[in-house]
């Protein structure tokens, strides 16, 4: 699993919102019957609903799914970084997200100007995580802040796709 790493460091992942880890749990994401490779392309019309996500690990192990913008508002000033877009905690391994509690509930990609890269993190967590209340704001989440204030640990996977502004009249 350790190649996976590697677009996350050329596509600037691995620095601007997370550290170098070592992927070790498999996630797999879908919009609709494309699969998520690190590094595609994604329409945001194409994403306007959460995608199909299944997680490994054992059904005794729980997960926190993070997705996060960090190129908000657009690449070149990205004064918002990081845009939340979705959380989940408490992810059953061998499931997906709705077994698990939604905190932000899913909002698709929206990129104004620029190509945005849309990143999707998987923590393992230690214990169950009691009922939390959202952010109040989705501008300037901080992935790596979240995962220490919630003893979360380094993630044990990660994927990112890239989506730009679709024009008017082309959308899916």
């Amino acid at each position: 699993m350790t190649n996976n790493v590697d677009p996350l460091i050329v596509g600037r992942v691995i620095g601007d919102v997370l550290d170098l880890f070592v992927p070790e749990v498999f996630m797999s994401v879908y919009y609709g019957p494309k699969h998520i490779s690190n590094g595609c392309e994604i329409k945001p019309s194409f994403a306007s609903y959460p995608p199909t996500v299944q997680i490994g690990g054992k059904s005794c192990d729980l997960f926190t799914l993070v997705m996060v913008d960090p190129d908000a508002p657009n690449p070149s000033e990205p004064l918002l970084r990081e845009w939340v877009h979705w959380v989940v905690v408490n992810i059953p391994g061998g499931t997906n997200p709705l077994s698990g509690d939604e905190v932000v509930a899913y909002m698709g990609p929206t990129p104004h100007l620029g190509i945005h890269r849309y990143v999707l993190v998987l923590f393992q967590q230690k214990l169950p995580f009691p009922p939390m209340t959202p952010p109040a704001s989705r501008a300037n989440f901080n992935t790596r802040d979240f995962a220490t204030n919630f003893n979360l640990g380094q993630p044990v996977s990660a994927i990112f796709f890239n989506a730009q502004k679709e024009p008017k009249g082309r959308k899916r």
